[in-house]
């Protein structure tokens, strides 16, 4: 008689870097952001109120649109910066856009009836949250203290700024 003693595999759970999870964050909330704007257009009225060239209590106007664009282009932006960007300047962008980014998502709100307030705070609340997530992300960036070997010695520092 033969006892298998098969030992479970467990699933590899390797490390995910930061810049990865900062641009996996920004990517969501630019999904988010999509689809929140693309669902507003079923409520009531609202196609009929572009139609007559007013969103939000605002005219329709080249400046808004540019406005809009440059709303949606940030984060989008993020995307790229989060995964290009050297670790301290990632960190600090990272950590400035996301609270610049809560009360602009916060002002979707601005004007809405009762009616919608499920809606509105469901989907300004994921959003925060992802933003909260980017935050404490960038916040919390794993520092590593250089030891001596890996520190350039001062000819190698004066070499790598004359290079640069």
């Amino acid at each position: 008689m033969t006892i298998r003693t098969n030992t479970p595999k467990l699933l590899d759970n390797p490390p995910i870097p930061v810049q990865a999870k900062l641009a996996a964050a920004w990517t969501s909330l630019m999904f988010l952001v999509i689809y929140i704007d693309y669902f507003h257009l079923y409520q009531p009225g609202e196609i009929d109120e572009i139609r007559g060239g007013v969103i939000f209590e605002f005219d329709i106007s080249g400046t808004l649109m540019s406005i809009f664009f440059v709303i949606i282009a940030i984060p989008a932006l993020m995307v790229l910066l989060s995964m290009t960007l050297p670790a301290r300047v990632n960190r600090v962008t990272n950590l400035v856009v996301a609270s610049l980014y809560i009360p602009i998502m916060v002002f979707n709100a601005a004007g809405a009836s009762w009616d919608w307030a499920f809606y509105y705070a469901l989907t300004i609340g994921v959003e925060v949250l992802i933003l909260a997530f980017i935050l404490r992300s960038a916040w919390t960036w794993p520092r590593r203290v250089a030891s001596p070997v890996t520190m350039p010695t001062s000819r190698e520092a004066d070499r790598a700024q004359q290079q640069a």
